[in-house]
């Protein structure tokens, strides 16, 4: 298949004002000006609209709180144990829950999807795309990332049933403990393979879970709105050498020059919503603006179902409106998400040999009322 006479945004590579994308086996074969088109199969003319990479949002509950259910279509926390690093969102997500739709139809054809942050570690989070009747067929990376929290909500959902964590104190000593214990387990493991007169611990399904995060296999993405708790996140990264990602980051505007720093990349958002609890009460939608004009890699979130997933692209208009580079916040759906989780050989821009997940527009993507002329995953057009 090929598209000609579009105007391709590639994010990565500029802008080609009249271009041609040939698509073979659900991948980008070559994109170029048109003078350099020297054959054409099947094609679609898309002569005055623009041609982006699908959309990615870095941070979602998509398909683990169910769309119009109650607690029968809540799958996101397991508040029975605060310590889950064992848990799989492969095991929860429903592909076929409506909300995948109205990412496909918004342009959103990856998410980051996984549990919530009731317990200091919550479980693995997944990369998947928004099209597909059954995980297997949906995954990009499982697991993307370990799901870490810091704050406010730990403290509650155990202050509520009287065990620990009801401090940050004890949020951080419990992660930080079953890290050593997973520490520990690796290095036995490791000794008793290397050496016949070791025995192998006993296994540890926790302790498995964590030994991929701590060869810096797998990222530690650590929900932290507050700006200490964000310093409690690297404090426990750099304990344990993790590759870590800041998600939320609402005070990170106060401290961005300090995230730069350390090198820290943060997943900002979600914006387009109150200040719904006390860590929330220094929220501004400039966050993303101040942190990307800073030098800070920031990618945006909706942490559906806090905001509708569908509403992704206008949280990038709304982050522009309040200073931020339009380009940076294209790239903070787009490449900046795939590089900060792990996932740019696949998506993220258009380039050769990335799969051909494209969303077309007649006009400014950011806009309230743009609609995509067309979407397509994997070289299937789906919207």
């Amino acid at each position: 298949m090929y598209i000609i006479n579009a105007k391709i945004n590639t994010v990565t590579n500029g802008v080609i004002e009249r271009g041609f994308l040939q698509i073979e086996d659900g991948k980008i074969a070559k994109v170029g000006p048109m003078e350099e088109l020297d054959a054409q199969g099947d094609a679609l003319d898309m002569h005055g609209f623009t041609v982006y990479p699908g959309f990615i949002d870095a941070h979602t509950h998509l398909g683990m709180w169910e769309d119009g259910l109650g607690f029968e279509g809540d799958d996101g926390n397991e508040e029975t144990d605060p310590i889950t690093p064992h848990l799989r969102a492969c095991d929860a997500v429903n592909p076929l829950d409506r909300c995948f739709v109205e990412a496909r139809q918004a342009g959103i054809t990856t998410v980051i999807t996984g549990p919530g942050s009731a317990n200091p570690i919550s479980g693995q989070m997944l990369a998947m795309k928004t099209q597909g009747r059954r995980m297997e067929s949906c995954i990009i990376k499982d697991p993307v990332a370990m799901k870490f929290a810091l704050g406010e909500n730990p403290k509650s959902v155990y202050h509520a049933k009287g065990e620990a964590p009801v401090t940050r104190m004890a949020t951080a000593a419990l992660i930080r403990e079953q890290l050593y214990k997973a520490r520990r387990y690796m290095e036995d493991m490791e000794k008793a393979q290397n050496d016949e007169d070791c025995d192998e611990p006993e296994y540890d399904m926790k302790c498995e879970a964590l030994i991929p995060v701590l060869r810096r296999e797998v990222k530690a993405h650590i929900h932290a709105h507050r700006a200490d708790d964000m310093f409690t996140a690297i404090r426990l990264a750099k304990e344990f050498d993790l590759d870590y990602v800041l998600i939320h980051g609402t005070e990170g505007y106060k401290i961005a020059d300090v995230l730069l720093e350390e090198g820290a990349c943060v997943v900002a958002g979600p914006i387009l919503c109150d200040r719904s609890k006390p860590e929330l009460r220094e929220l501004t939608p400039a966050n993303p603006g101040m942190l990307s004009n800073c030098g800070v890699s920031v990618a945006l979130c909706t942490d559906h179902p806090e905001i509708p997933i569908q509403y992704l692209p206008l949280c990038a208009g709304i982050a522009v409106k309040e200073g931020m580079n339009y380009h940076e916040a294209l790239k903070a759906i787009t490449i900046s998400p795939a590089k900060i989780c792990g996932i740019d050989d696949r998506v993220g821009s258009i380039e050769v040999g990335k799969d051909a997940d494209l969303v077309v527009f007649a006009g400014d993507p950011f806009s309230v009322y743009a609609k995509p002329k067309m979407v397509m995953i994997d070289g299937s057009i789906i919207v």
